[in-house]
C-alpha cells in the first residue's frame, strides 16, 4: 500500500550486487550520502550473507538513516556440489526483479515512506531502470569496475563486430581504449551473442545495461576523474545525463599508516626488511591462478632469493613445492591473511604480484608500489594492459601463464633493471595525481556535492 511522506522526507532505495567488492562500495556510498542528507530515509536492499558482511565490517559507522533488507540470493538449498561463482551470480539475477520488489516492499512498510528515488550497482541498470519507470522516480546507477571498462561495456555492438572481422587489433575505433587488445575485453563483452548461451542471466544482465545505463539521471564512478585520458573522460560524458566521478569507495586516501599489529604478523616481519626490497604476493579473494602456476611462483621466489609475503590461503598450501616453506623460512612469509593497504603503504614493500583487480591496482598505486601482473578473470586484463601500457607502473608475464623463468626475470626486472626504477618512478607520479584528486579542489569533492544534492532534492538533475 502506498504511504503519504511527510513533506521534506525522502526515501532512495539502493540496489546492491551482492558480489566480490560490489556491495562494500555502494554501501559506503550510501553512508557517506546518508551522512550529507540525514532527512533521507536510505534501505540497502541485498542478500543476507552480502548484508551480513558489511555489517560484521570492523570500523563500520553507519548512519542512523541506513537500514538493510534481506532478499533472496536463489542459491539451492542443498547443492550436490560446491557452487562456483557464476554460477552464484546466475541463480541470483534468475530472481531480479522479484526478490529486489519484496525488498522494496519491506522498506516501505517499516519506514513508511514511498520510494522517491533508487540507486543501484551499474550491473543491476536494466532492472532499476525498469522499475524506476513504473515507479516513475529517477534512478542513480553506481559503476565499481574502472571507466575503461564501462566503456567497453557501452561499446559491446561496435567491439563485437571487431572482433567478428577478426584480428588481436588494439580498439582504436574507441575513443581512449587504444592500449587495449581485444583479447584483454571481459567474455561477457567479447563473447556477445556467440558462445555464451541465450538462457546465461549474467550475460542477458550485462546486455541490456549498455542500453539503460544513459537513462540513469546520473552515473557514479568508483574512481577520479583525473586517472582518465582527456578523450575517455569526454566519450563516457557525451554518453550520460551527469557522469560524476566521487573516488576509491573501499580505500582509504592515502592508506593507513603501515604500523601496528595485525593477527599474522606481517608489519612486524616486515619492520626487519630493508626499505622496498620485499615482494608482496595476492591473488585476491575469488580466483588464484592454477596449481602448477602457484608451484612455478614458488620456485622463482625460492631461485631469485627475493624475500617475500604470500598471502595464501591454507586450502592452498599443498600446491607449493615440497619442503618450500621451511626452506625459505628465512627469506619469506606465507599467511593466510594480510591486511593489504598497511602492507602496500610500508616502506619494505617493493612490488606487487596481483591478479590486477581494481582494489589491489588503487592500493599499489597509493602505496607507490609497482607490479608484476598476472590477471585471472573479468576486467583484470584490461586493468594489467592499462598498468603496463598506459602508466607505465607494471610489467607483464610472457604468455601470461606463470613459469619459473617467467617470473624470474619479471623480479629482475622491477627489482635490478632500470625498467623497474622507471616504474617506481611513473607510479610515485600517479599516487600523487591520486592524492591530489582526492582533495579539496580534485573533481570528486565536487562531483560528490552535486550527487548528495541531487539525492538530497529527491528530484532529478537536469
Amino acid at each position: 500500500m502506498p504511504v503519504m511522506n511527510r513533506s521534506g522526507e525522502g526515501h532512495a532505495v539502493v540496489l546492491a550486487w551482492p558480489f566480490t567488492s560490489h556491495p562494500f562500495a555502494l554501501f559506503n556510498l550510501t553512508c557517506k550520502l546518508a551522512a550529507f542528507a540525514p532527512q533521507v530515509q536510505f534501505s540497502f536492499i541485498s542478500t543476507e550473507e552480502c548484508n551480513g558482511s558489511i555489517i560484521n565490517a570492523k570500523n563500520l559507522d553507519v548512519p542512523i538513516n541506513v537500514k538493510s533488507y534481506n532478499v533472496d540470493d536463489g542459491l539451492p538449498k542443498h547443492p550436490k556440489r560446491p557452487v562456483t561463482p557464476q554460477e552464484e551470480a546466475g541463480f541470483f539475477v534468475s530472481l531480479i526483479p522479484e526478490n529486489f520488489k519484496s525488498g522494496m516492499r519491506e522498506a516501505v512498510t517499516k519506514t513508511g515512506r514511498n520510494i522517491t528515488r533508487l540507486m543501484a550497482d551499474g550491473v543491476l541498470s536494466y532492472a532499476a531502470g525498469k522499475l524506476a519507470e513504473d515507479m516513475k522516480v529517477p534512478w542513480v546507477a553506481f559503476w565499481v569496475p574502472t571507466p575503461y571498462a564501462l566503456s567497453a561495456h557501452l561499446h559491446m555492438h561496435l567491439i563485437a563486430d571487431i572482433y567478428r572481422n577478426g584480428g588481436d587489433q588494439t580498439l582504436d575505433a574507441i575513443p581512449g581504449l587504444s592500449k587495449i587488445l581485444i583479447e584483454d575485453l571481459p567474455q561477457e563483452v567479447l563473447l556477445r551473442d556467440q558462445s555464451y548461451p541465450d538462457s546465461s542471466p549474467v550475460l542477458l544482465a550485462m546486455e541490456q545495461m549498455s542500453e539503460w545505463l544513459p537513462k540513469a539521471s546520473a552515473v557514479v564512478m568508483n574512481s577520479y576523474e583525473e586517472l582518465n585520458s582527456t578523450l575517455l573522460t569526454k566519450d563516457l560524458k557525451s554518453k550520460f545525463q551527469n557522469l560524476f566521478y566521487v573516488g576509491f569507495l573501499t580505500i582509504p586516501v592515502p592508506l593507513p599508516p603501515a604500523s601496528g599489529p595485525d593477527v599474522t604478523g606481517c608489519l612486524p616481519w616486515l619492520d626487519n626488511q630493508k626499505a622496498s626490497s620485499v615482494v608482496y604476493i595476492s591473488f585476491g579473494t575469488l580466483v588464484v591462478p592454477p596449481p602448477k602456476e602457484l608451484a612455478a611462483l614458488a620456485e622463482a621466489l625460492e631461485a631469485s632469493g627475493v624475500p617475500f609475503l604470500w598471502s595464501l590461503k591454507d586450502n592452498f598450501r599443498s600446491c607449493l613445492p615440497e619442503g618450500f616453506i621451511e626452506r625459505t623460512r628465512l627469506q619469506g612469509k606465507v599467511v593466510p591473511w594480510a591486511p593489504q593497504s598497511r602492507v602496500l603503504a610500508h616502506s619494505s614493500i617493493g612490488a606487487q604480484v596481483s591478479h590486477c583487480g581494481f582494489n589491489s591496482l588503487a592500493e599499489s598505486i597509493l602505496g607507490g608500489v609497482p607490479l608484476i601482473c598476472r590477471p585471472v578473470w573479468t576486467d583484470n586484463h584490461m586493468n594489467a594492459r592499462m598498468a603496463e601500457e598506459e602508466w607505465g607502473i607494471a610489467v607483464g608475464i610472457e604468455g601470461e601463464v606463470i613459469t619459473k623463468s617467467g617470473m624470474v626475470e619479471s623480479l629482475k626486472t622491477v627489482f635490478q633493471h632500470d625498467k623497474g626504477r622507471q616504474m617506481k618512478e611513473a607510479i610515485c607520479a600517479l599516487r600523487e595525481t591520486v592524492l591530489n584528486a582526492a582533495g579539496p579542489d580534485g573533481v570528486a569533492a565536487n562531483d560528490f556535492k552535486a550527487l548528495a544534492q541531487m539525492v538530497a532534492q529527491n528530484k532529478c538533475q537536469e
